[in-house]
């Protein structure tokens, strides 16, 4: 008599306190498979996981899969015995079964689900799908280039209808800009939202942008905190980053380079100014001070002699008693 053989059989019940969530992702992460794939696991109904096992190896197996948090079981497989008797009789050819991997931990063979591709799709103008860190700091930059090409449009149309001073002209031009600034804005937050969900984030932390002070760096911790390598709940991983994805990317330091040693040359200038006016007024000053100390001379010497004809007035010559 052959050894008893065994099979993991489970029908989508959970450990207690286990997330239905969590255990998709676990089982998933066991499986080396995506989320969506293991869906079919937990429609109620019984599905055999694993079967042809020897006891040992149905033990190891099923502590495996009490990891992820699911309530698989132990069944054992009818026994097949062959008699002579029944030689004549037509036996219906079953399925192939396929070779046992080498561990026990290795993942089914069987289509537990439709097939799903390795990669998901980009979707630029959506707020579903991932990006990564370069490819949103690629997007970003594409973004900065078109907003300064129509901003650079805008302010030569809106100069030209300041010239011809038509007022309809600029109301027309002013909605417009008001226009593309909230487009603009719009698109923005779709990457940052993408950009969230490859990090495995909820898209509606983006408010937090408008919070004061948190808001000064949350961009930042976006483009630095990586994203998850596998699927999560939000899909698939994105494609791998293209040449143009590195190169739009890499645009960003020749870009923060303009923006330092523009403002590195600006601070420069205003300082020399500052000095050239602060040494102008100094001069000024002094020469208000020479001129005052030129005059003063020349009103004593004005007010001298009146101080004298008054002296010689109150001197009287003496009076000759005799004669009077």
């Amino acid at each position: 008599m052959s050894e008893n053989r065994f099979k993991i059989v489970f029908d989508g019940a959970l450990l207690p306190g286990v997330d239905i969530t969590t255990a998709k992702l676990n089982l998933a992460a066991l499986y080396k498979s995506e989320v969506a794939a293991v869906e079919r696991l937990f429609s109620g109904q019984a599905i055999t996981l694993k079967r042809d096992l020897s006891q040992t190896d149905a033990q190891t197996y099923l502590q495996a899969l009490t990891k992820t948090g699911i309530d698989a079981r132990i069944e054992t497989e009818p026994s097949i015995e062959l008699n002579l008797a029944d030689a004549h009789e037509h036996i219906p050819p079953r399925a192939p079964l396929t070779t046992d991997p080498e561990s026990p931990y290795a993942p089914p063979r069987a289509a537990v689900g439709e097939a799903l591709p390795t990669f998901a799709p980009l979707k630029p103008f959506s707020f579903e799908g991932r990006i990564g860190r370069l490819r949103f700091l690629a997007w970003t930059m594409a973004l900065t280039l078109v907003t300064l090409a129509i901003g650079s449009v805008f302010a030569i149309f809106g100069l030209a209808l300041i010239s011809t001073d038509s007022t309809a002209g600029l109301i027309l031009g002013g909605l417009l800009a008001f226009i593309l600034v909230v487009a603009l804005a719009f698109v923005s937050i779709q990457f940052s939202v993408q950009r969230l969900h490859d990090i495995g984030w909820s898209g509606w932390l983006w408010l937090l942008n408008l919070v004061p002070f948190v808001g000064s760096f949350f961009p930042f911790v976006i483009m630095v905190v990586p994203g998850n390598a596998t699927a999560n709940r939000y899909g698939a991983p994105p494609p791998p980053n293209s040449a143009a994805v590195k190169v739009l990317s890499s645009l960003w330091i020749v870009f923060i380079a303009i923006v330092v040693i523009g403002a590195l040359a600006g601070g420069i200038t205003a300082i020399q100014e500052e000095y050239e006016s602060a040494a102008e007024t100094s001069y000024e000053s002094g020469s208000v001070i020479t001129d005052e100390v030129e005059v003063e001379p020349a009103a004593e010497a004005e007010e001298a002699p009146n101080s004298a004809d008054d002296a010689a007035e109150e001197a009287q010559p003496p009076v000759d008693s005799a004669k009077e």
